[in-house]
């Protein structure tokens, strides 16, 4: 028998999460021509889905019940007619927008009017342990990740892919200096891709014991933002080159760190509003700022098929493992998984181990 997670509704993740158990297993000769029969081993969690589960707005509604969460890695057990790029046994990875792919093709951008009909908002997402997916939600996993690693790729590792060599002409690589924002998910990933690019990355954390781990994933200096919270930015930039400033800074925190992200980037150079994980209360940055600091502000939302394709492919001609949160919650304990993620206690991605 199957395993999942619904949303009931969005009052929170702590009430509107239910776990259900002994629920078929979806039939192979059930599938439409172009649907592919999953069975999860891994998923990973987003901040995204918190909002989801609650009722900020932003992401918009959804029509419950849904199956929430779009990271996930599996097995492919069986296919549908009219698929031809998957067949039984290919580890396959989970993708954010099949409708959008269906509709636009592989590289098709989703902006927030194509959020709200993701996995784990629209179609149903991973927490779960058999999944029927469209063939336009799957990419095939790297050969040379484990599951929980795979699991972690689908949202954070395609945006920081897309935030680092999305944008043609600007492109990361050997004298890039990068500025990445904490320990979360997104800039975890952008520090391990820009380090295994060749680029100079420098971290902020608000430890010393997550300073050393930053270092030892590859960050050439970290700045601790708690005891500079006025001046980090401007401390980041005076270690590049002649104090330049950085090629690229990955913004997660949104108005509470836009300030300190534009004192940080170079002239012509790239701030990627990836994320708005800092304080809400915080005085909204005009755009207009801009201009003042003479760099490109970009926002992106993941990627396309093509950029995970891209990811994947670099992951295995790299050799790079992505890294998991210390705890590995199991399918059953996903609502302490949220709580993980919501308290902020994670490093890097939190992962739930999908058994059979």
């Amino acid at each position: 028998m199957a395993r999942q997670w619904i949303l009931t509704g969005q009052e929170g993740f702590e009430k509107s999460l239910e776990y259900q158990q002994d629920i078929s297993i979806p039939s192979a000769k059930d599938l439409a021509p172009n649907q592919v029969l999953v069975k999860m081993k891994a998923a990973s969690l987003n901040y995204r889905e918190l909002v989801i589960a609650g009722p900020m707005g932003i992401n918009g509604p959804i029509t419950p019940p849904v199956v929430p969460a779009c990271d996930g890695a599996g097995i492919v057990e069986a296919v549908g007619a009219s698929v031809h790029d998957f067949q039984p046994g290919d580890r396959v990875l989970t993708n954010c927008s099949p409708n959008l792919i269906e509709a636009e093709g592989d590289d098709a951008l989703a902006g927030i009017a194509e959020a709200v009909d993701s996995l784990g908002q629209g179609p149903d997402g991973t927490l779960r342990s058999w999944a029927v997916f469209s063939s336009a939600a799957l990419v095939h996993a790297p050969t040379t990740l484990d599951w929980l690693p795979a699991a972690t790729l689908t949202c954070t590792w395609v945006t920081a892919w897309n935030a680092l060599f999305g944008l043609k002409g600007k492109q990361v690589g050997p004298g890039s200096w990068v500025l990445v924002q904490g320990t979360g998910g997104v800039s975890i990933a952008a520090l391990q891709i820009a380090v295994a690019a060749g680029a100079t990355v420098v971290a902020t954390t608000s430890t010393k014991e997550r300073a050393g781990r930053l270092k030892a994933l590859g960050a050439s200096h970290v700045i601790n933002y708690r005891t500079s919270p006025d001046t980090w930015g401007k401390e980041a930039r005076q270690l590049t080159p002649n104090g330049r400033g950085f090629d690229f800074v990955v913004d997660i925190g949104g108005n509470e760190t836009f300030p300190h992200s534009l004192a940080a980037v170079r002239v012509d150079g790239v701030l990627l509003v990836v994320g708005g994980v800092g304080d809400s209360s915080a005085e909204v940055v005009p755009l207009f700022a801009a201009l003042i600091h003479t760099c490109i502000v970009r926002g992106i939302l993941a990627g396309s098929r093509n950029h995970f394709r891209e990811v994947v492919q670099f992951i295995d001609e790299k050799k790079v493992v992505p890294v998991i949160d210390d705890v590995v919650f199991e399918l059953a304990e996903a609502k302490e998984a949220y709580r993980r993620l919501k308290e902020k206690k994670h490093f890097a991605k939190v992962v739930i181990r999908i058994d059979h």
